[in-house]
């Protein structure tokens, strides 16, 4: 009775079995490298003239119900194995060779041939229908998109009825539970999932080191306010109106600054700024009245996010502005310099005589006073915590109680803190190293204080 195989029939069936094969691969293939493509890339491909990539871009934008074509093409493929697979491994492989060895029960026969089949099918469906296309479409994500959205896209196309009843279902279930239907692609990355992506690019040398402190400074640009960032009042250069003019241009001689904000009898009444180009124009041997020269100055609070002061400035087509306190009073300026100076560092002119606000020398670090605790934190891994004050400067004037005379120092968590420069009660610089010794180290910060003080190491 089985002598006579119906070899066309099972052949044919042989090949339905390795198209299956092949076409659950391909949605496999497909799903996992469009979900891992760059859209960005695709983006950059269509405009190099990438026609391929028009289709790859188009299936990317509408990740969704692509990947839910790519989830019925699996199924249907998934399932027409399972019918026509087992059934032609069966017939062609398994009972031939039990008749060969002489296996003449038909209920052994079919037993055995039906295991054997399904183990068989079951390896080829995972080794080529999964596993191989999921591994290439990972590695080769870019190459995989491009060669199958367009065959992808006839397919969605053709099935759109099913893809549609098929959603449109399972959002259903799901807003009948109380579950809202959420897109697979619509959650965008955060800002620490971000910094996590720049760092493994870092690592593996895609961006420099430069490319990565400019990423790090656009994130803290935005959370950065205008008392942490602005010029404190008392290192304004200001003229006044109750000064003579040539003193007046004798401080634009000494300074060299563009503009310069005007006040009455203190900083605490600006009432505009004067431009360089405007003054330079009036005979400096006559008394002028600052005020024929002043034009309106910016107010912004304290308080307010140096990004808006910045769209602030720019509507206002003006490069300075004064800081106001929560008194009223004047607490610094701010200048559109300073505020892109937070993205990509320090912007030197010719006439810029200070020297870089922070200078390594050794194991010996150098930074200004008016640094912001964050910075130090970030440039030495501590966690310095103090709501009350900015910048390391006024955190060791409050640490030292105003004791802030040259050479004091003051040690936390294994570096000393030690001020090199000050002004009256202002800290100007500050010079942090490691502790030589451990004691020194673990010592408390209060018992260290009032030493004396060293010979400055920068």
């Amino acid at each position: 009775m089985h002598t006579d195989f119906l070899w066309g029939s099972i052949v044919w069936n042989l090949i339905v079995v390795l198209i299956l094969v092949f076409l659950n691969g391909f949605f496999v293939a497909a799903e996992f490298a469009l979900v891992k493509v760059r859209q960005s890339r695709l983006t950059q491909l269509v405009n190099e003239g990438n026609g391929r990539a028009r289709y790859a871009l188009k299936v990317n934008r509408k990740l969704d119900v692509y990947l839910s074509a790519t989830q019925l093409g699996i199924t249907l493929a998934s399932l027409g194995l399972g019918w026509t697979g087992e059934p032609a491994i069966a017939d062609l492989i398994v009972e031939p060779l039990l008749y060969r060895f002489d296996v003449t029960d038909e209920t052994l026969i079919h037993t055995i041939a039906s295991i054997v089949a399904f183990l068989v099918i079951t390896f080829m469906h995972i080794v080529l229908g999964e596993l191989a296309p999921k591994s290439l479409a990972i590695q080769k994500s870019e190459g995989v998109s491009l060669w199958l959205s367009w065959p992808l896209l006839m397919f969605y196309r053709l099935f759109l009825p099913a893809i549609w009843l098929l959603n449109g279902s399972a959002n259903l279930l799901l807003r009948s539970i109380g579950v809202r239907p959420a897109s697979e692609h619509d959650a965008a990355h955060t800002e620490e999932e971000i910094r996590i992506l720049m760092n493994e690019s870092a690592k593996s040398g895609i961006i420099d080191k430069e490319e990565m402190k400019l990423f790090d400074n656009v994130f803290e640009f935005s959370d950065r306010v205008a008392r942490e960032v602005m010029l404190p009042r008392t290192d304004m250069d200001c003229m006044f109106t109750n000064v003579p003019f040539r003193d007046n241009m004798k401080l634009v001689y000494e300074t060299k600054h563009t503009r310069y904000p005007v006040a009455v009898e203190d900083k605490d009444q600006i009432i505009g700024f004067v431009h360089i180009t405007d003054l330079l124009t009036a005979d400096p041997d006559e008394e002028h009245d600052l005020t024929e020269f002043l034009r309106p100055i910016l107010s912004v609070p304290e308080s307010m996010e140096i990004s808006k002061v910045l769209k602030l400035m720019q509507k206002r087509k003006s490069q300075l502005a004064v800081v106001i306190d929560e008194y009223g009073g004047t607490a610094g300026m701010l200048t559109a310099e300073t505020i892109l100076e937070e993205i990509v560092g320090e912007i030197h002119d010719e006439f810029d005589d200070e020297p870089p606000s922070v200078v390594t020398k050794g194991d010996v670090t150098s930074v200004e006073g008016r640094m912001l605790i964050e910075d130090v934190n970030d440039m030495f891994g501590l966690d310095i915590d103090d709501e009350e004050v900015d910048s390391i400067g006024g955190w060791l004037f409050r640490n030292l109680e105003g004791n802030i005379a040259k050479g004091q120092k003051w040690y936390y968590e294994g570096y000393v803190f030690e001020i090199a420069q000050t002004e009256r009660l202002r800290v100007l610089r500050v010079h942090i190293y490691p502790a030589k010794d451990a004691a020194s180290a673990k010592e408390p910060a209060e018992a260290k204080a009032g030493q004396d003080s060293t010979e400055n190491p920068v």
